[in-house]
């Protein structure tokens, strides 16, 4: 039987992989790909810079002889971070073998890192160089290889070689059925429709790029302004409706909210010339049947990522077009402004990269979702490969069964013209000056778009940082409030009420500076989604009794049961 403390360690360890896969998700980044000759041409480069400074090089190797001679004398003192599960054995302390070992790591790690510190390099070359130590130290781990894994080699003998047996099965499936990779989660433990994405409504509407879902009411009386969710293309709208404990789309309706989301179909190469122009007339066109089906004028948008993206161009054509049918705009974990060196993800994104990007996309047709998803694993290989490495293969152990992580591997293509579309956004940065993006011949000014907007961030969010997000209150119009919950990219979206750490930063002002917004912040424990339920309750035009019919008779008709059929 497992000891109290034996329990709660393997809980706190479930909850730092699944945050840590979690905050790997590749979808939703604005730059929608990272391009591995990149990644080997910034590993060229930092080789080249310690090869021209030879006396720096000598000066260091120098060191790091010296550290490990003192770790062979046992006169080191390292230690690891109290926060690095890989060396929770007691064999790392106990066992001096083992402790010379995780020293000699470390003393490496620690001598590559102040060898970086002297080299001469620009902000964008220093970024790179220091992810490319990062990545060269996490894969040289002792914990990576079984005969300097204690906790490996114990269960090994524990089971008699059954553990490795085990774990050699799991390698297999993953060359036949992964593409090679580990296995992230235990996918036979959830299937969409009957333990995910579980919230009843129907499928109202339909076209070519996405099916509209309306959901049943929670409530007698309902908002009388409808919301419509956009989720990001490269990834499934269900990450809003993922267990029942955990799905926004749950909450939001027990709030009195009208609901309908967006659930984009899964394109393929014979849609490679779907692109932002046909996204926005596919979502105009889903305007039209929720402001049919409610009988309303307008609606409360949301967008999420690179969905947030899409949904501000929506509002900036449907105010180029005079239209009022956008109320409100929420924007949640979602970059407007595009600077290079925003995150390690963005550092990456050259020119050069950019266009080899747009080249092989358009070649395949499309942005295949599980390419990136590689790319994206090995950007963090620590959290996203050499753990499962450890748990899969040579512990021996199935992958964990966790909601987000099965979403989070339920990965969607984007059409070449699209991640193109997107691609641009990168390079001319143009929803920062009006008039630089035209759409269906129109041209976006997101500065007169003058409908209220709620912006959230997360405060360890590392794809679409918080300062980043933050630059959007200085150029939308009207009026913003701006968020930070204390999460990263992921837990900022799924983030229920009743955790009892959580917490959220709130003010009423948007400065130049994020850091003077930040200094004036208020923090306030709970989940923002209680914020955000008052915040839209006050622009939905008070309540009405809700219609137990969904869609409308006519031309809006209920067709299949949510989660509909795109989702699959």
């Amino acid at each position: 039987m497992a000891t109290t403390a034996q329990r709660r360690a393997r809980i706190q360890n479930n909850e730092r992989v699944i945050n840590s896969a979690a905050e790997g998700v590749v979808g939703l980044s604005p730059l929608v790909g990272a391009n591995v000759g990149d990644l080997l041409g910034a590993f060229k480069t930092t080789s080249k810079q310690l090869i021209r400074h030879p006396i720096l090089a000598a000066k260091h190797s120098i060191g790091l002889a010296g550290k490990w001679l003192e770790v062979a004398y046992g006169d080191a003192e390292y230690q690891p971070s109290g926060k690095d599960r890989r060396f929770a054995d007691d064999s790392w302390q106990e066992s001096g073998l083992y402790r010379r070992i995780l020293q000699g790591y470390l003393a490496l790690d620690q001598s590559l890192e102040e060898w970086v510190d002297e080299l001469d390099l620009e902000r964008i070359d220093e970024r790179q160089a220091r992810f490319i130590v990062d990545v060269l130290t996490d894969s040289l781990a002792p914990t990576n290889m079984l005969f300097t894994n204690p906790a490996a080699l114990k269960k090994a003998r524990a089971t008699r070689g059954g553990s490795l047996i085990q774990g050699a099965r799991h390698a297999l499936s993953d060359l036949r059925h992964n593409n090679g990779m580990p296995s992230q989660v235990d996918k036979s433990r959830f299937k969409v429709g009957e333990n995910l994405a579980t919230t009843a409504g129907a499928v109202v509407f339909r076209n070519e790029i996405l099916e509209l879902i309306q959901y049943k009411p929670a409530t007698t009386r309902v908002h009388k302004r409808p919301l419509m969710v956009v989720p990001p293309q490269i990834n499934k709208f269900y990450v809003f409706d993922l267990t029942t404990e955990k799905s926004l789309f749950k909450f939001l309706l027990e709030q009195g909210n009208q609901l309908f989301t967006v659930s984009w179909k899964n394109p393929t190469a014979e849609n490679r010339d779907w692109g932002m122009d046909e996204y926005i007339a596919a979502l105009t066109e889903a305007v039209e049947a929720v402001l049919a089906i409610t009988g309303q004028a307008s609606l409360n948008l949301m967008g999420a990522c690179s969905g947030g993206i899409t949904s501000s161009i929506l509002s900036g054509y449907m105010d180029a077009i005079d239209s009022d049918a956008i109320h409100s705009l929420t924007l949640l974990v979602c970059v407007l402004s595009q600077v290079r060196d925003d995150s390690d993800i963005t550092v990456f994104a050259s020119e050069s990269a950019i266009e080899q990007a747009r080249r092989a996309s358009h070649k395949k047709g499309i942005l295949d979702g599980s390419e990136l998803a590689r790319v994206f694993s090995w950007m963090r290989p620590n959290d996203l490969i050499w753990n499962y490495v450890v748990n899969n293969y040579l512990m021996g152990n199935k992958p964990p069964a966790f909601d987000i992580l099965y979403w989070n591997n339920d990965t969607t293509n984007l059409p070449a013209r699209l991640h193109s579309d997107f691609l641009n956004q990168i390079q001319a940065n143009p929803l920062v000056n009006s008039g630089d993006l035209s759409v269906l011949d129109q041209p976006i000014d997101l500065t007169s778009v003058n409908c209220d907007k709620y912006l959230l961030a997360g405060t360890t969010d590392h794809i679409t940082p918080w300062h980043a997000c933050y630059r959007s209150t200085q150029f939308l119009g009207g009026d913003i409030r701006f968020v930070l919950s204390n999460s990263g990219h992921i837990q900022a979206l799924v983030n229920p009420p009743g955790n009892a750490r959580a917490n959220y930063f709130v003010n009423p002002d948007v400065p130049p500076s994020h850091d003077e917004w930040l200094r004036g912040a208020e923090q306030i424990t709970g989940s923002w989604w209680e914020d955000w339920a008052s915040w839209l309750a006050e622009r939905s035009d008070g309540s009405i009794a809700a219609r137990k019919a969904l869609g409308r008779r006519g031309a809006y008709e209920p067709m299949e049961a949510a989660p509909g059929t795109y989702v699959y």
